[in-house]
């Protein structure tokens, strides 16, 4: 059993397990492009956080441009949003066929192995995941996101070859984090939610299951993040062999622990602009409540954001979260 499945067993109430870490920034005076460029200073934010709010997970942070850069994208960086990455890396056929695989490491992805490293040494007995695209999602920073969604339609087999290469990368990305002490990793595939069910389990759910296949054993888990499936993609999302997933608002929740078997973990989903960032603290407490209200009765039921907390969340507003949470 996992470091992350044991810590759900057993327990009288669900895992308060927040997509928290650029509000750490605010606790050590750094900033966004300090803690996505220097990996010693996002371990001291995500540190900070684990210090403040006594998690018990502790991850690196939410940035799904590291991979895409990897691949050749220019990332915008800034001091307090996300990295993105604009444009497209490849346009046609023949540079996807000629697009090269790289190595775990290249480019920024050496900064979140090194934070898991850097977390692992000073929390030893935390759990750590690691962060990381999903393959459909990857495939779409590289080639378009509105492109590839026409590509599953009017080429497969050119998706497919995109979506081999992402794969192929994404499956010894996931490696190098559990070789870097990991416990895991959250895998974001949110342009998945855009597909069709079928869609989505041709171009994400296959892809996603090879990596499953590859990394997961009873020391490692896989958990598939998406901010936009809903609860009719639930059977497809499932089909990737994933045994924990972590959803966005617009899944019901409730509803999708009723449809799963009580050894899949599912865990989601407060809002994490419209809660967290938007809300006042008493707001940020009622809505815990009325989520675990709903949930109750559930024990493979884990509190969550429904994706990354912003950058300039009050922090106030995190404490309510915990406060909440801990009062349940």
């Amino acid at each position: 059993m996992s470091r992350f499945t044991n810590i759900l067993s057993g327990r009288d109430k669900p895992l308060a397990m927040p997509i928290l870490t650029y509000p750490g920034t605010r606790l050590i005076g750094a900033t966004v492009r300090d803690v996505v460029t220097n990996p010693i200073k996002q371990a001291l934010a995500q540190l900070a956080l684990h210090e403040r709010f006594k998690t018990q997970v502790l991850l690196a942070a939410m940035d799904l441009s590291a991979e895409v850069e990897a691949f050749g994208g220019k990332p915008v960086i800034s001091d307090w949003e996300v990295p993105t990455v604009p444009g497209r890396v490849v346009t046609d056929a023949s540079q996807v066929h000629e697009l090269a695989v790289p190595a775990p490491g290249a480019s920024r992805t050496g900064v979140y192995l090194e934070v898991v490293r850097l977390l692992r040494q000073a929390a030893k007995d935390a759990v750590i995941l690691g962060g990381m695209i999903g393959p459909f999602s990857l495939a779409a920073r590289l080639y378009g996101v509105s492109e590839t969604l026409e590509l599953t339609i009017e080429n497969a087999d050119l998706t497919n070859v995109l979506l081999e290469k992402s794969t192929e990368f994404l499956a010894a990305y996931a490696a190098a984090f559990k070789a870097a002490g990991a416990d895991g990793v959250i895998m974001a595939e949110p342009t998945a939610g855009l597909l069709s069910p079928r869609a989505l389990r041709d171009f994400s759910s296959v892809w996603v299951r090879r990596i499953v296949d590859s990394v997961e054993d009873p020391s490692f888990t896989l958990v598939y993040h998406s901010c936009s499936v809903k609860l009719v993609h639930l059977e497809a999302a499932i089909g990737s062999g994933a045994k924990a997933f972590h959803f966005g608002a617009p899944m019901d929740v409730t509803a999708a622990l009723n449809r799963v078997p009580p050894n899949i973990i599912i865990s989601g989903n407060l809002d994490p602009t419209n809660v967290f960032y938007r809300r006042t603290p008493a707001e940020v407490e009622t809505e815990v409540k009325r989520l675990l209200a709903a949930t109750a009765g559930h024990r493979n039921f884990v509190l969550s954001s429904g994706c990354d907390i912003p950058p300039r969340t009050p922090i106030e507003n995190i404490e309510a979260f915990f406060r909440a949470a801990k009062k349940w």
